[in-house]
């Protein structure tokens, strides 16, 4: 741009010299006309000075093609970089508004990550309610279980009591003779045997009969039927493994009524209890026991758990 600018006033200066040079051939003439002098070397002079202005206008001429051609090189790469920088900035622009549709995504993504969260929390909390609730059931559950099994002792008692017939006591009243009655049992026959645990009182069945005198004692339902007015006494024997969590314990009832328990509880080996009573029975009460809520009981071969009892005299 420079040089197109430069080129006419190039000329410019050069059209001066060239009248410059005629001035001067106008006035030498006469100075050597004056002088005498020598009118060859002026001519000569006239010469030289339009060739050498025109060979410098030849150069300047080549020059300024050559810097045409390195403008229209250079304003290619020009227009070829800015092309290049234009699709570069596309690219961009393109980036950009993907990065902007990232972002939203990212925010609907954020928003329903935090919604799933809430109702993460929701659902946490209505669980939490009815594991709250659950247990509440169950423990209302286990009260009426174990209610159920004092009512279905109760009526196990009821109908043990009515199974003496009034033959049968009119027999005894009749017979006036002191009956003779005992009996042993053990919890197993043979077999290693662990009861236990659970969540309530649990009636004990003592299978294994060591001796019934009277027939007082059912091994099928572990009950012991008085069959005459008189005082009994009874012991029973508790053997269970140590265990940290669960104990070794039974209780004695009459006609559903607690008399006592035995009771023992150790974190490891075997653990081993004993207890009885003198019990006050009229014709037809019934005699049982029940494991403790929450404990163990063990028994094998060896008998260790057992239940016994024998009438002391008539009333």
């Amino acid at each position: 741009m420079e040089m197109t600018m430069c080129f006419p006033l190039l000329l410019l200066i050069c059209s001066l010299s060239t009248a410059q040079l005629q001035s001067d051939n106008d006035i030498v003439p006469h100075h050597a006309e004056s002088q005498g002098g020598e009118p060859t070397n002026v001519s000569e002079h006239q010469q030289t000075c339009p060739q050498d202005i025109h060979a410098v206008l030849r150069e300047m001429s080549a020059s300024l093609a050559e810097q045409r051609v390195e403008m229209r090189h250079l304003q290619r790469e020009n227009e070829a970089q800015t092309t290049k920088l234009e699709l570069q900035k596309t690219e961009v622009e393109k980036q950009k508004t993907e990065l902007e549709k990232q972002n939203i995504e990212g925010e609907k993504q954020k928003t329903e990550l935090e919604k799933q969260k809430t109702e993460a929390e929701k659902q946490k909390t209505e669980l939490e309610k009815q594991k709250i609730e659950g247990e509440k059931q169950k423990i209302e559950g286990d009260k009426l279980k174990q209610q159920l099994q004092e009512q279905a002792a109760e009526l196990i008692t009821v109908k043990a009591r009515s199974t003496v017939t009034e033959n049968q006591v009119e027999a005894l009243k009749r017979d006036g003779e002191v009956k003779q009655v005992a009996f042993s049992a053990s919890l197993s026959a043979s077999d290693s045997t662990t009861i236990g645990p659970f969540n309530t009182e649990t009636n004990l069945v003592f299978r294994y009969v060591f001796s019934n005198i009277g027939n007082a004692y059912n091994p099928n339902t572990g009950f012991f039927i008085a069959p005459v007015r008189g005082a009994y006494h009874f012991e029973f024997y508790v053997h269970g493994p140590g265990d940290p969590s669960h104990p070794s314990g039974a209780v004695l009832f009459k006609n559903g009524e607690r008399v006592c328990i035995a009771y023992q509880h150790q974190p490891s080996g075997w653990a081993k209890s004993s207890n009885g009573a003198t019990l006050l029975l009229e014709v037809g009460d019934v005699v049982f026991l029940r494991l403790w809520q929450n404990s163990k009981i063990y028994d094998d071969e060896n008998h260790h758990s057992t239940f016994s009892g024998h009438l002391l005299f008539t009333m």
